[in-house]
């Protein structure tokens, strides 16, 4: 590793330490006086796998857990295609291996009931878990211990992964939401402002029924996005300006209140109250795709995770040409989507804990282990090396028919000067979310 990935590498595990921590018993006062305690259970075992390759962890996983069951639980059944690829690797190495995974993906947003229930047993089932919505798997997971933070050291040593900003904790992959619109009958978006103007609904799940939209909005009033939010305010027609003027005078005095930071706070307030006003709600993105690229859709628009334009079914009303990706264009103002994150935990009662550490090592360093994600658009993992090229996904036969699914990548979806995803911080929502939730309520509701 060079310096830089050491030094942040180094701040990951010690937030990591802290956390273990928190699980092994101690008081608050203890933690405030004695950051030097032994790590116990779980949390030793990671602070041990931390310094292991992939070699010596698989090693570990099969003298773990042959002739065994690794229960995962997900917010993505793809887990299941993973940890078969999984299994298959480990048998590869050691042909008498008998281990096996079992995966369940809960519903209705469950998933922090039932492993808070698990930890809190007396006999504990999961090993591992892939999970999302930063709010509250830092107030809910992270704050309290219940869930451990592993960085493996074949990830963090890879060619340009970036430690600081997915290791803590640490994210399988980002998934991309971005601005949409029917291209038929004129319509321009070109500014995200637009997005929000009197008269316009654009399609998008309740914020209240998926919690990560809801993050979204928190991350909006971060002094860097806000800021991007005042920069595509400022290129907007003084005409226009003046449309949204009153809406951000109208919030101003509201920032201090929600314990906001900045001088573009005010902008990013105004941009939120005017979405969750004015948005049309459905609930879910598939169907939202599928009503986007009709005819009868001309000039709408919507915000939808990017990859649910693979399962387009072309016809002669139908068909992902008719859309055009916001921040493709060259003109476009503002910031492009947002992107949330898949997060690899560790439950601090695993039962098998050097075959959960294992999996997850595998699935962001290895290429069959983030296959089943990686075949889409709009995914990226953590580990740019195992990253699909998509960049030509909408030619066919050499012609680029559906430009729309020519996905530029990860590297340009989060630059500055690129397509701007808002992306997902799980401290910074925790420490807005208690005051800016209530208020999306309240201003949503009138």
């Amino acid at each position: 590793m060079n310096k830089v990935t050491r030094t942040a590498l180094a701040a990951v595990l010690a937030g990591g330490m802290l956390v273990a921590s928190a699980c092994s018993g101690d008081t608050e006062e203890t933690k405030k006086t004695d950051t030097n305690a032994p790590l116990t259970g779980v949390a030793a075992i990671i602070d041990e796998a931390q310094g292991m390759t992939n070699e010596q962890l698989f090693a570990k996983a099969i003298e773990e857990s042959s002739g065994k069951t690794l229960y995962g639980i997900g917010n993505s059944s793809r887990g299941a295609t993973a940890a078969t690829a999984f299994i298959a690797a480990l048998q590869a190495i050691d042909p008498s291996y008998t281990g096996t995974i079992e995966w369940s993906q809960p519903k209705n947003n469950s998933i922090f009931t039932l492993l808070n229930a698990d930890i809190t047993s007396a006999n504990h089932t999961y090993s591992m878990t892939l999970i999302q919505d930063g709010n509250q798997i830092q107030t809910k997971m992270i704050n309290t211990g219940n869930l451990l933070t592993f960085v493996p050291k074949d990830w963090a040593d890879a060619q340009g992964v970036d430690v600081a900003a997915n290791g803590s904790p640490l994210a399988l992959q980002t998934l991309s939401k971005v601005f949409m619109f029917n291209n038929l009958g004129g319509a321009t978006y070109d500014n995200v402002w637009d997005f929000v103007a009197p008269g316009t609904a654009p399609l998008f799940m309740g914020v209240n029924s998926e919690p990560v939209g809801k993050n979204f909005l928190y991350m909006l009033t971060e002094p860097t996005y806000a800021g991007w939010v005042k920069e595509a305010f400022d290129a907007l027609p003084a005409a226009e300006q003046a449309v949204f003027q009153t809406t951000v005078d109208a919030v101003a005095g509201d920032v201090a209140g929600l314990g906001l930071e900045g001088d573009n706070a005010k902008y990013a307030l105004a941009w939120i109250k005017l979405w969750v006003t004015q948005y049309n709600e459905k609930t879910d993105d598939g169907p939202i795709c599928n009503e986007l690229v009709t005819t009868s859709a001309a000039g709408q628009c919507a915000l939808i995770v990017y990859s649910k334009l693979r399962s387009v079914e072309e016809s002669a009303t139908a068909s992902a040409k008719n859309v055009t990706i916001a921040a493709y264009q060259d003109d476009y103002q503002g910031f492009g989507g947002f992107g949330y994150k898949h997060y690899l935990m560790v439950p601090k009662t695993s039962p098998l804990p050097w075959t959960a550490l294992a999996f997850i090592s595998y699935m962001v360093t290895e290429q069959d282990g983030f296959a089943a994600w990686g075949k889409d658009i709009g995914g990226y993992s953590s580990n740019p090396n195992i990253n699909q090229d998509h960049t030509q996904d909408g030619f066919v036969d050499g012609v680029d028919t559906f430009p729309a699914k020519n996905d530029i990548g990860y590297t340009w979806w989060t630059a500055a000067d690129g397509g701007r995803l808002v992306l997902e911080d799980p401290a910074y929502c925790a420490k807005v979310s208690a005051n800016l939730s209530d208020w999306i309520d309240v201003v949503q509701n009138g």
